[in-house]
């Protein structure tokens, strides 16, 4: 359980005069309208300076549940408040373990299913209008005012889990990517409080940035590109404007001549020549062992569901690229895991089922409807990359075999799931006693994951 008196304490000495505790186990709200009492909260703590064993590691640790501390002034908190969709940054400032990191930049975050029932505006599709859920997920920017990290990060990233009663698909989909020995973000569990007071139980996930690839690649310094598919859904080629849109390091270059050469390759060949050209560029055990994971907890909001865009078109999302900067090689990235293992054993979510397997086709390779909603889809396979892998269906099967054995069986998942069970267990505990029925019951929560367990095993079967 994360010790929570001694920023109580120091609120409590140095700010009686604002602050008032509704019991000792909650901070109340502190309204910081002046300027003068957010001066007095950032001359309480010590400076947080980034030191050279300060290692994103620990700030990743499953067997850690952090605490964040988020301060804004009124105004600022007000405004992120009036229009969350909008996705604006505002001062803010961060504390850890007692240090202060100032002048930091606080939003809130999110594509449209994060903002479902969240926002004034009841139109889910047309995500705007004030919040109105307790929590949001937020994104804080460590550099928005100076070159400044935090263990080594220039972003952090909580994530709500508002649709995830378990509070689980997330850790544990990154988990089984990472420990499969696919480069994925790092997550964990942690307790965020903003002006003193309790805000909830989140997703810690790993933003995928610079530092990341600093972290995560022997060859770090190369181009990482979010949601560019290297071709359209009809097999043509991208433009280089397409490329340069999707670019999240090294902008001031935007030298993506690399990328470009892999989708004008693929570009001029049929279906069937484009596998010889996707082996060159795409390792095929990594690749491979991707597909498996994301099929496995039912990522069907992933790489392989291609909505319908327009016209003929249809787009993938919720992924990055990361291309080696010595070598013509691309490495894939999965991203957003929210709605995760919600359709394992039945489709549960009316807008993400994906109808085929990963190596079947449907409809001759043209849209077809499907799912609650009869939402247009096309078939994974379709697509020149994934389509490549799809004679690859016994290196595949052995590949799901190691995977269960190691990793995607009961017996861990039941032991994975009862450990953060306990680290978080007051922590819902303490949302749902404050935030009522805006968070699940210490019964519902436990349900919930046993669903989880439940669907896991039988998908299992």
């Amino acid at each position: 359980m994360i010790n929570i008196k001694n920023i109580k304490l120091r609120l409590l000495l140095n700010f009686f005069t604002i602050i008032a505790f509704i019991s000792c186990n909650r901070s109340s709200q502190i309204n910081l309208s002046e300027e003068e009492d957010m001066s007095q909260i950032i001359d309480s703590f010590e400076e947080y300076n980034n030191e050279d064993n300060h290692s994103s590691d620990y700030i990743y640790d499953q067997n850690k549940f952090h605490r964040f501390d988020i301060f804004l002034t009124q105004n600022n908190l007000n405004e992120i408040n009036s229009n969350p969709a909008a996705e604006k940054y505002v001062e803010g400032f961060l504390v850890f373990e007692d240090k202060i990191i100032k002048n930091v930049g606080v939003r809130y975050k999110g594509s449209v299913g994060a903002w479902v029932g969240c926002l004034s505006n009841e139109d889910w599709t047309n995500p705007s209008g004030y919040k109105t859920c307790p929590k949001l997920s937020m994104k804080i920017k460590i550099n928005w005012r100076g070159d400044k990290t935090f263990y080594g990060m220039k972003k952090l990233q909580f994530h709500s889990q508002n649709l995830d009663k378990s509070k689980m698909h997330e850790r544990l989909g990154y988990y089984m990517f990472r420990n499969f020995g696919i480069t994925a973000p790092r997550s964990n569990h942690a307790l965020i409080y903003i002006n003193g007071e309790f805000n909830g139980v989140f997703a810690n996930t790993e933003n995928v940035d610079g530092p990341f690839t600093n972290t995560h690649f022997n060859n770090p310094d190369g181009n990482l590109y979010k949601e560019v598919w290297p071709v359209n859904s009809s097999g043509e080629n991208r433009n280089e404007d397409y490329f340069i849109d999707g670019l999240k390091t090294n902008e001031e270059i935007s030298d993506v001549s690399k990328i470009k050469k892999f989708s004008d390759q693929l570009g001029v060949v049929n279906h069937l020549d484009a596998k010889d050209i996707v082996d060159n560029w795409i390792d095929k055990e990594t690749f491979l062992k991707t597909i498996l994971v994301d099929r496995r907890i039912a990522n069907d909001d992933g790489a392989l569901h291609f909505y319908h865009e327009d016209g003929e078109n249809y787009e993938n999302h919720n992924y990055y690229w990361y291309e080696d900067p010595n070598q013509d090689k691309l490495q894939f990235i999965p991203w957003d895991l929210d709605n995760a293992f919600e359709n394992l054993i039945q489709n549960i979510n009316p807008v993400t089922p994906i109808k085929d397997k990963w190596y079947e086709t449907s409809n001759n390779c043209n849209g077809f409807n499907y799912g609650a909603f009869n939402l247009l889809q096309k078939s994974a396979a379709c697509d020149k990359i994934i389509g490549s892998f799809s004679g690859y269906r016994e290196e595949y099967d052995s590949l799901d075999i190691i995977f269960q054995n190691q990793l995607y069986n009961m017996t861990n998942i039941n032991s994975l799931l009862d450990k953060w069970s306990d680290q978080i267990k007051d922590g819902v505990e303490q949302a749902h006693s404050i935030h009522g029925d805006e968070e699940p019951t210490s019964q519902e929560w436990t349900n919930n994951i046993n669903y989880l367990k439940y669907s896991i095993n039988q998908s299992l079967n």
